[in-house]
């Protein structure tokens, strides 16, 4: 007979459920989140799984590929798709909805969604922290312009390397100002400094599959850099 099987993600443990072709539950448990625990305890069961539900999220992207290659028929569900079956459920746990999942594998209604691959992955993490630092760093710029504009000190249009400096010439003879205002410049060296590394290892030339990246310069100008393959 055929079996479906589904699995609700945890970060320590996931609740797994599988269900025979008339939805009968045949075997629930919870097995620790890690490709390998996940391979052995389905190997184990010695049943011919049609599929097995897996709906996307942070750790998906971990165990999918590893099961796929361990020979598992495992799908990678839309995330909203499985949200919308789920809302008439009265109680929500992650056993509930291990079974549920394994109830859409059953009757084929869910939608695959595809898994991206390392590379993608790696490239999305590298600009991603790529932003972050930015968007601290100008956090720091205009905490520093706000902070002046109080004392009528207009620090006007700068550059990355000139801001520093610009902000001293203000602050000069301003004893509470020169105190925030180097603390505050400590921090914005660092941070562009990091931010300078993280640029360089998230260019887009690394990435040839990475068509389009916005790149934000701090004089206020938005530029697209169009990167061929």
């Amino acid at each position: 007979m055929e079996h479906y099987a589904g699995i609700d993600v945890s970060v320590k443990a996931s609740s797994v459920c599988v269900v025979d072709a008339t939805g009968k539950i045949v075997r629930e448990g919870k097995v620790p989140t890690e490709p390998t625990a996940l391979i052995a305890w389905f190997s184990s069961l010695g049943l011919k799984l049609v599929r097995i539900g897996l709906e996307a999220g942070p750790f998906s992207q971990w165990l999918y590929p590893a099961m796929k290659e361990a020979g598992l028929a495992v799908e990678l569900l839309e995330t909203r798709h499985v949200r919308n079956a789920f809302k008439t459920m009265a109680v929500k746990t992650d056993r509930k909805d291990a079974r549920g999942i394994a109830e859409l594998m059953r009757v084929g209604w869910f939608r695959p969604v595809h898994c991206k691959s390392m590379a993608a992955q790696e490239t999305r993490v590298m600009l991603g922290a790529r932003a972050l630092v930015q968007s601290k760093l100008c956090d720091i710029e205009m905490s520093l312009r706000g902070l002046l504009r109080n004392f009528g000190l207009k620090v006007g249009r700068t550059t990355p390397t000139r801001f520093a400096g610009r902000i001293k010439e203000l602050v000069a003879g301003h004893p509470s100002l020169e105190i925030v205002a180097e603390s505050l410049l400590l921090v914005h060296e660092v941070l562009l400094r990091e931010f300078k590394s993280v640029a360089k290892f998230s260019c887009p030339q690394k990435f040839s599959h990475f068509l389009l990246v916005q790149q934000w310069l701090y004089d206020g100008q938005d530029c697209i850099v169009h990167v061929s393959t």
